[in-house]
């Protein structure tokens, strides 16, 4: 992808991927063939739904971990290790809390052996910066989740980057909180303020990302890769009820909703999963609730997702996910940038609470086939019971533990919903 013209080049991706072994030997690629470019003046967010690595490619952008293919080269040199002109800043804060704010923001400082007296300085400037002088001596505890994460930014401003990498750095935040905080930033930024240079930044809210940056990069899962990049275009500050900027937000859900399913170590979409298919852990009734509020006033069986996401009250990633589990179950379609239920989904929606869970165990058992799996097995044995070690050993074959043990997880949970089978967490036994 082309550098901004007229822009000095700070960072580029070349070719970047990466991979991680699984327990068969086989490895599993979560990135692949990234390329991109940060220049100077640029806020560029990385947007994308759970699973196709934004925040791994962030620990590789920031030297915390290497690729396994490719480099990112900052102004021409690679980053192999944590490197002194890129700060970033984490999604949960990440303070220590036996430290006060000044001695949190200072941190870096005293790993760089700045003089005492010169770091003290430099931290009250950025306290300052970031709003909060005459808090220097409270502790985290003391303070409120925006104070805290205001921390953060000052303790990555205080070392002095180029380029600030923010992970998801608002998600932590209530909703008033993370619009005053994001406001406060580009304020700085517009005036010049933070001292740097360029921002690349994770978010899953889409809204944000058109907000915030000047071009987008939105990733795809399974390899996560750049599926498209869009130049935003629109003055700050920017109202997101204007025309132009809701065209670019439905024309991101469009992007992002467009082909197959997301998928992580095998297929997800409706009727495709297999047997050691990564799943997520959602709950039935958060899928049943999905069907009902489409099927209701005012959507009546079609909705766009920007309207799912405020009435749900999830954001972006969070309404992918249930919706993906949905598609899955087959209760549920994508149209663009717009959700509708199936002929299956309207027979949930109206179906009485007591016929909703009859219903759920149809789509259950014919659309996960490790739901049908375990149904089996209780049916075939003499007792009509079997460990969950029976099932985890199977799914550990193909996943790493953690991945089978939230996959078993997500199956027992939809499988006790629709009574196809009873789980004892006290025995860890399933029963018929």
């Amino acid at each position: 992808m082309d550098m901004p013209a007229q822009r000095a080049l700070l960072l580029q991706a070349d070719g970047v991927g990466c991979e991680f072994p699984r327990p068969s030997g086989e490895p599993q690629i979560v990135l692949q063939n990234i390329h991109f470019t940060l220049a100077a003046g640029e806020i560029v967010g990385l947007l994308g739904r759970s699973g196709c690595g934004k925040s791994t490619l962030l620990r590789i952008v920031t030297g915390l971990m290497r690729p396994t293919q490719g480099e990112i080269l900052y102004r021409g040199r690679p980053v192999d290790a944590p490197t002194k002109g890129i700060a970033m800043v984490f999604q949960t804060f990440a303070l220590f809390p036996w430290l006060t704010v000044l001695e949190n923001v200072k941190a870096g400082l005293v790993a760089e052996q700045v003089p005492e007296r010169e770091a003290a300085r430099r931290a009250e400037e950025a306290i300052a910066l970031i709003g909060l002088d005459g808090f220097e001596n409270a502790y985290p505890r003391e303070l409120s989740g925006g104070m805290r994460q205001r921390v953060g930014f000052a303790r990555a401003l205080v070392v002095g980057p180029e380029i600030l990498v923010m992970d998801e750095p608002f998600s932590a935040l209530d909703v008033l909180t993370g619009e005053t905080l994001r406001s406060d930033l580009m304020d700085l930024w517009s005036e010049g303020k933070l001292g740097i240079r360029a921002i690349l930044m994770v978010t899953h809210n889409i809204e944000e990302a058109v907000s915030l940056c000047d071009r987008i990069l939105v990733m795809s899962p399974h390899p996560g890769h750049i599926s498209a990049e869009i130049a935003v275009g629109l003055p700050h500050p920017r109202e997101r009820l204007a025309p132009a900027f809701r065209e670019i937000v439905e024309d991101i859900y469009a992007r992002m909703t467009a082909g197959p399913a997301p998928q992580r170590n095998a297929k997800v979409a409706a009727g495709t999963a297999t047997l050691t298919s990564w799943l997520p852990v959602i709950s039935a009734t958060r899928i049943v609730g999905l069907a009902d509020t489409l099927g209701g006033a005012p959507f009546d069986g079609t909705a766009e997702l920007s309207a799912l996401v405020a009435r749900l009250s999830l954001n972006v990633a969070g309404l992918f996910r249930v919706a993906e589990v949905a598609r899955m179950l087959g209760f549920v379609e994508f149209h663009d940038a717009t959700l509708r239920l199936t002929a299956s989904g309207r027979a949930l929606a109206a179906a009485s609470i007591q016929d909703r869970s009859s219903v759920f165990a149809e789509h259950l058992l014919r659309s996960v086939p490790l739901a049908a799996f375990i149904r089996r097995v209780l049916e075939e044995r003499p007792g009509h019971e079997a460990p969950r070690s029976r099932f985890l050993e199977e799914l550990e074959d193909h996943l790493s533990p953690g991945e089978a043990e939230h996959t078993l997880t997500a199956v027992t949970n939809w499988g006790r919903y629709a009574d196809i089978f009873s789980y004892d967490h006290r025995t860890r036994l399933f029963r018929l």
